[in-house]
């Protein structure tokens, strides 16, 4: 597949985050300019402050990264901010702002996540460095690119919901559509709590496992409306987090603003936007199409059931694969497939030689 560079910048808004509740924050992580893009914050020592401890962070959490303690590892977030004195403008300006980004999860819910969710994807993703940090990529022209590709190869059955799937001791059975078809073994490719729907007489260790992981449901508007983006231009970025004004409605959803012309090579210089739960009204006539997804919470029940799944691959018959086994990204399912594949034919060439 043809890559090509993407920008993975950073900005976040707060409302009243300014004194006695007045003025907005904003800024952007991608040059000094764009984080004083309000050159009051030049100014402001809380700004300043969260600064100085966005490098500490870093520096904390590249030493667990490299040599941490399992104790230490499995902490809440909650507690490990509390832990290392982390300031509340810290958390509400730039930690929670950048997870919720990551996983497209609320940000009160991402201090339940364990620190290895956090500390292992950061590290890995080179986001613990002010300098230095790596060049992205993405498919050129898409993910659908390389969705189509592997059409390619397959007998898809395209709106095709599958209704369950029996198992018995020498082959697994699909319902879909009305007919049912006989097959040697069945790889389910879906998100874990789908999976679980699908199988009849789940195993109690089925049930366990896959019904650990919870998924949050996100609301995607792709638009061209530029009023929920930063005021200050100089602000924007490719992911731009806004806080809402309403606790309530903060705790139940994440907003975010993709920038698409900055995150892909589009043909085109109007700015395209996909903000995920809005928390300010979109013009309807800039909306170009509205899509609803899940995904996953990867608290410590999942981080525990994702060690648990090498345990029912190939049981009944049945092979597990998701980017829900990983860290919820297209590279994650991508690789949970090749696992998948890779263990499934290992046992077969295993029967063929006995």
């Amino acid at each position: 597949m043809t890559t090509a560079p993407s920008d993975m910048s950073f900005s976040v808004q707060v409302p009243g985050a300014g004194p006695a509740g007045a003025h907005a924050l904003e800024w952007s992580g991608s040059s000094l300019g764009t984080v004083f893009a309000q050159r009051r914050n030049l100014l402001r020592p809380r700004f300043l402050g969260m600064l100085c401890e966005l490098l500490r962070f870093n520096r904390l959490c590249t030493q667990l990264a490299t040599r941490g303690d399992d104790d230490a590892l499995v902490r809440p977030l909650g507690d490990f901010l509390d832990h290392h004195g982390f300031s509340e403008a810290f958390r509400h300006w730039y930690f929670l702002p950048m997870l919720g980004c990551i996983w497209s999860c609320p940000t009160d819910q991402m201090l339940r996540f364990p620190v290895a969710t956090m500390v292992r994807f950061c590290h890995n993703h080179g986001l613990l460095q002010v300098q230095d940090r790596p060049q992205w990529h993405t498919v050129a022209g898409g993910a659908h690119q390389y969705v189509a590709r592997l059409l390619q190869g397959l007998d898809a059955r395209l709106a095709t919901p599958v209704e369950r799937v029996r198992r018995d001791e020498a082959s697994v059975y699909i319902h879909a559509a009305g007919a049912t078809e006989r097959f040697d073994a069945v790889v389910l490719a879906v998100h874990s709590d789908q999976a679980l729907r699908m199988l009849e007489h789940p195993t109690a260790q089925e049930q366990a496992v896959l019904g650990a992981i919870r998924y949050q449901a996100n609301r995607a508007i792709l638009h061209t409306d530029t009023t929920v983006m930063p005021r200050h231009r100089a602000a924007w970025a490719a992911w731009n987090y806004e806080r809402s004004a309403d606790g309530v409605r903060e705790s139940a959803s994440v907003c975010l603003h993709y920038w698409l012309n900055r995150l892909q090579p589009l043909p085109f210089a109007q700015p395209v936007l996909v903000s995920l739960n809005p928390v300010r009204g979109i013009d309807p006539m800039r909306v170009l199409g509205e899509f609803d997804y899940d995904h996953p919470v990867f608290d410590i029940g999942a981080m525990a059931a994702q060690r648990r799944l090498p345990q029912l691959q190939g049981v009944w018959h049945t092979w597990y694969a998701g980017a829900w086994a990983g860290y919820g990204f297209h590279e994650d399912g991508l690789q949970s497939g090749y696992r998948a594949a890779d263990l499934l034919l290992a046992q077969w060439r295993r029967r063929e030689a006995a």
